[in-house]
């Protein structure tokens, strides 16, 4: 139980740090020293004291990390700026259950239950609520940009869903070959595969800079943030991908999945008070009781 809700706190904490370096680095910027922080770190458990590139199914696993850590994260953060780490936080991590129900059903038979399907259609409900602008609410953009979040942010959802369900299959054929894969090691196999997509994002903006006059700014995509961000960056990283995810594996080792599950999937309502207090990002009720009817879809979806 302790280590699931401390997995909860690291990822609350890693999604408002994502919020702040998003606005001071942009999107690319942030997510590239982010996803590079945590490769190192997990590249140093899993060589020093996990199983580096072994275990049985590491194409799996790097193919789960180009979905979720990849495509799914790169969206993610292009959605924090247009909707806030709040919203944000909710789509990526409401939207990735029905999302992998919908995919196990799709692509491995996994029959949905008339109780799978209202927990999914209350997901996506609440969702909607919770999206639906308010007045003086300090994340207003644009009505395209926030069209062009919303979208990122389903995005980041099907992402995180269909990531889930590659790692599943990962651990399935490495357990029939006899392995016995850590969190850690699991997550570093992973990474690399987002690290792949965040390096070919990089290149393109680069080149982009390089022929386009218009775009010079791209060019700093990989450009180390200065000392003054540095502690947010290394936050984000630190306690999202990293140890984040090894408080989760954690949990999952020593507590049944249908405890651990609902308590993580909290994760966007832990997100609140973080952004009220640091940002000043005050939910309307609207907002906050779609967030909480989109939370209970996840905890009876992952229960039933």
């Amino acid at each position: 139980m302790f280590a699931a809700f401390l997995a909860t706190l690291l990822f609350a904490g890693s999604v408002t740090a994502a919020g702040r370096t998003t606005r001071l680095l942009g999107s690319d910027r942030a997510n590239f020293w982010r996803v590079l922080v945590a490769t190192a770190a997990l590249g140093l458990w899993a060589h020093g004291w996990g199983q580096g590139l072994g275990g049985g199914a590491p194409g799996w696993f790097f193919l789960s990390g180009v979905v979720g850590f990849g495509i799914g994260d790169l969206a993610l953060y292009h959605a924090f700026p247009r909707l806030g780490p709040r919203l944000g936080a909710l789509m990526v991590n409401c939207l990735a259950a029905p999302f992998a129900a919908v995919t196990e059903w799709v692509w491995l038979g996994t029959r949905l239950s008339a109780a799978e399907v209202f927990w999914s259609a209350l997901i996506l409900g609440g969702v909607g609520v919770a999206l639906a602008p308010e007045r003086g609410q300090k994340w207003q953009v644009s009505r395209r940009q926030r069209g062009i979040g919303v979208a990122c942010g389903v995005i980041a959802g099907l992402g995180q869903g269909l990531g889930a369900v590659l790692s599943r299959k990962g651990f399935e054929l490495g357990g029939a070959a006899g392995f016995d894969l850590d969190g850690g090691t699991a997550a570093y196999q992973r990474i690399l595969g987002g690290l792949l997509i965040v390096g070919l994002r990089a290149a393109w903006l680069l080149v982009l800079a390089r022929w386009s006059e218009g775009a010079k700014g791209e060019a700093d995509v990989v450009r180390p943030p200065s000392r003054r961000v540095w502690p947010l960056v290394l936050t984000n990283a630190m306690a999202g991908p990293t140890i984040g995810v090894a408080c989760f594996q954690w949990a999952l080792k020593t507590t049944p999945a249908a405890v651990v599950l609902p308590i993580v999937a909290t994760t966007p309502l832990v997100v609140i008070p973080f952004t009220w207090a640091l940002d000043g990002d005050r939910p309307g009720a609207r907002s906050v009781l779609g967030g909480v009817v989109a939370v209970a879809g996840v905890i009876g979806l992952t229960v039933g």
